[in-house]
């Protein structure tokens, strides 16, 4: 044991009237929802790199956090290990999430560290042996270093190309061998900064070409989770190629990929795109690619992607909802890329941070099921749409364009617009929440 978490209690249901800062209100774990378990629904994974790897820097500010395990030995990444697999413990989540650069220190060569990530997997793999929590999906840190300042499988230096292909199959192994759920690609720096530099063409070929070769590998090595793209508009780069799910979709029509890629949805990105969380999710699902989700949320008013713990049981019952009516994860979760604020300085801080997110979660999730059970929102969906129904709309979309124009003649067609009842679906909405 280490000294980090002590004198924290293992976190426990206790109700909504619970006394105690350090109890869940809402998530209990194994209360049935559907058919199914709360967590078995939720699938909670913490992040490694928000909670154990950030310094507490802002873009005006530097490091804030003074954690014991900070430096760049192996004997301080297996300290990070221990107390991170404590607080894995303390609040009984079932997965973890990393990137490579989170886990282990950054060697003077590729070898070293290849190395240094082969010997923190071992490590891993045994806490994972002796604990609950497990791996719901690695990653490859493609943007903090200065070599990838362009880009990794877009840059233009096809040695950085290489870079990135050994750095992605070193950390697919590690995933394969921690039994990972899934392999995410977030592509921070798969973007540009100007036209006036950039060969879109090449770089988009460039990085449809790489992604084909992940799959192919992860065929080769008999990987049988899920790979995951993470779809972001900006920041950091100015124009990123990945911007949204419909976009991604785009993309993985182009290189054959639709039908091997999934997506992995972050809040705060489908915010930056313009859209909403739900909307994103419901368009993943909408078109087969609905894999995982990052649950955080922006402050509105900043304007940039803040990774805040979600606080808001309303706003998530929206995107849960979209969730439930996708059938679920599969091999996705709910993982909190999230972080506390720099201001936050103490271990209980980052507990209850995860506490009340997963509360948070655990209370949209049995608003958005309650809805769904109860089929009203879905009988008014059905009923807005029930003219498509008949044998002369059907009809209308199988033939040609002369068909159905012919109908507004035939039937001496006038449509009347029909209310689509907004406000007294948002009030039905309301009543669940």
């Amino acid at each position: 044991m280490t000294e980090f978490f002590k004198n924290i209690p293992a976190i426990r249901y206790e109700g909504p009237d619970a006394t105690s800062e350090f109890a869940f209100r809402y998530y209990n774990p194994d209360e049935v929802i559907l058919g199914k378990r709360m967590e078995d629904h939720l699938r909670f994974a913490v992040a490694y790199w928000h909670s154990f790897a950030w310094p507490g820097g802002d873009p005006f500010g530097g490091q804030t956090f003074d954690r014991p395990w900070f430096g760049d030995s192996m004997d301080l990444a297996r300290l990070k290990a221990d107390v991170a697999f404590e607080m894995f413990d303390i609040l009984g989540v079932p997965f973890y999430c990393f990137h490579d650069a989170d886990m282990r220190p950054e060697g003077a060569t590729f070898a070293e560290s290849k190395r240094n990530l082969d010997a923190m997997v071992d490590y891993l793999g045994q806490k994972q042996a002796d604990h609950k929590t497990q791996l719901l999906w690695g990653t490859a840190n493609m943007f903090s270093n200065r070599r990838w300042m362009s880009g990794a499988a877009t840059n233009p230096d096809p040695d950085v190309y290489a870079y990135a292909a050994a750095t992605v199959k070193a950390n697919m192994d590690a995933t394969l061998t921690l039994g990972g759920q899934n392999y995410v690609l977030w592509g921070g720096r798969e973007g540009y900064e100007t036209l006036l530099n950039t060969d879109l063409a090449a770089e988009r070929a460039h990085a449809g070409r790489f992604l084909q070769q992940v799959v192919e590998y992860k065929h080769k090595i008999g990987f049988k989770g899920a790979i995951l793209i993470e779809p972001k508009p900006q920041e950091p780069s100015k124009h990123q190629y990945d911007y949204d799910v419909a976009t991604v979709y785009g993309f993985l029509k182009d290189f054959g990929l639709e039908k091997e890629v999934q997506v992995n949805i972050e809040q705060g990105h489908a915010i930056l795109a313009g859209h909403s969380f739900e909307h994103e999710i419901a368009m993943a699902a909408s078109l087969g690619i609905f894999g995982s989700i990052d649950m955080n949320r922006n402050d509105y008013q900043s304007g940039w992607d803040t990774d805040q713990f979600p606080n808001n049981h309303a706003e998530k019952a929206l995107a849960f909802y979209e969730i439930l009516r996708a059938g679920g994860y599969t091999t996705g979760g709910t993982n909190f890329d999230a972080k506390v604020r720099r201001q936050s300085l103490d271990a209980e801080d980052l507990i209850l941070a995860h506490v009340g997110g997963m509360d948070t979660c655990a209370r949209a999730l049995k608003c958005a099921a309650a809805m769904l059970e109860s089929d009203e929102l879905e009988a008014n969906r059905r009923a807005r749409y029930a003219g498509w129904e008949t044998d002369a709309a059907k009809a209308m979309l199988e033939g040609g364009l002369e068909a159905a124009a012919a109908r507004v003649t035939a039937e001496g067609l006038e449509p009347q617009p029909v209310s689509g009842r907004q406000e007294r679906l948002e009030n039905l909405w309301n009543k669940y929440i």
